[in-house]
């Protein structure tokens, strides 16, 4: 389908392109005044230029026209990315309210599921195949929302939802390879080169933020690759491996709305809570935050990889020791309440029970 010289084209063809359209996508947002004010929630002081998204698609877009990877589901999964897009650009313009931007990633999600693009069964241990039948639909349609939504929730600091994204589709970019699947291995090519390119501006100190155009627009994408690469698979727990590569946004959502209900918020409210708020507040610089961030997402990037590759009772191992990962990075910086200090204590009193255990 493509030759290796081919898919480096590609990729560089969409890093390039992003990194030359950037300034004028910079300029154009300026101009029609799609700015980020500062408030109290915010990290950054002064207005900054958004729609910087609009580059990562850019560079995407040409990057697909090059490679063309074909595939039935492809038109109507670009319908759903066009209203994406648009409901992105709106929001970074007039900024719309949650109702309408779920309404609009509800229709984008359900465009897709049309196509067939769907989960069709979940391969369990001990069980064999579990056919979820017509409630499939129901299950991609919230897959796609919640991952498009969790992208978008942990855009808060310079370069990290582009890094994380960038860090997911390079997960999702080696299993395809061992799997041999041309149109993953297209498709990440050109959406981590596009992404890469945004990143020389967006990386702390940013020059433009990506905005819901390029957060929607990435949480999309991710899903998307997702249901293409792993959940049409009947390899066991391969619903479970997408999970791990986006361990990071979705536990961070996951918190974000047990915070809220157990503080008798709205869901949809914004508060300054989210991982990387916990670790700023812990004292961490914000080039360190976003770079702990990323060690955490490459973590759980290389655990999916040997997840994928791992007998039955190697995969328990792994699960194991991600869900420990995952409840000592919640209560270390404290993801669910204010209290930053005596989760920790708490944690390094497990730690070394733990260990004593051991020993004896």
């Amino acid at each position: 389908m493509f030759t290796i010289s081919q898919l480096i084209i590609g990729f560089l063809l969409s890093f390039v392109v992003s990194i030359l359209a950037t300034p004028f996508v910079k300029m154009f947002a300026i101009k029609i005044g799609a700015v980020d004010q500062p408030d109290h929630r915010k990290v950054h002081k002064a207005v900054m230029p958004r729609l910087g998204g609009a580059a990562i698609v850019i560079g995407s877009s040409v990057g697909f026209l090059y490679l063309s990877p074909y595939s039935s589901y492809m038109s109507h999964i670009l319908v759903g990315a066009a209203i994406i897009l648009v409901i992105g650009f709106l929001d970074d313009k007039y900024t719309l309210s949650a109702g309408i931007k779920m309404v609009a990633q509800l229709l984008a999600a359900s465009i897709v599921v049309q196509s067939g693009l769907k989960i069709d069964f979940i391969a369990l241990p001990f069980e064999g195949i579990l056919d979820l039948g017509p409630f499939g639909y129901v299950v991609t349609v919230l897959w796609i929302v919640g991952i498009t939504n969790a992208i978008n929730l942990i855009d808060g600091l310079d370069g990290l939802a582009g890094g994380i994204s960038t860090i997911a589709f390079s997960s999702m970019l080696i299993m395809a390879i061992f799997n041999g699947n041309l149109l993953v291995i297209s498709l990440t090519l050109v959406l981590i080169g596009s992404t890469l390119g945004f990143l020389v501006f967006n990386f702390h100190p940013a020059k433009i933020f990506m905005g819901d155009t390029g957060a929607l627009f990435l949480g999309y994408a991710i899903s998307i690759v997702s249901l293409m690469g792993f959940f049409k698979s009947v390899t066991l727990f391969s619903f479970i491996i997408p999970v791990i590569i986006l361990a990071v946004p979705i536990f961070d959502t996951f918190f974000a709305i047990l915070r809220r209900i157990i503080t008798k918020k709205k869901i949809s409210d914004p508060d300054k809570s989210h991982l990387h708020h916990c670790l700023l507040s812990m004292g961490y610089s914000h080039r360190t935050t976003v770079l702990i961030i990323y060690g955490l997402g490459g973590f759980f990037g290389i655990s999916a990889v040997l997840f994928s590759n791992a007998t039955l009772w190697g995969s328990f191992i792994i699960l194991g020791l991600i869900l420990i990962s995952i409840q000592l990075t919640a209560e270390i910086v404290g993801l669910i309440g204010d209290k930053r200090k005596k989760p920790l204590i708490n944690t390094t009193k497990k730690i070394f029970s733990f260990s004593t255990a051991i020993r004896k």
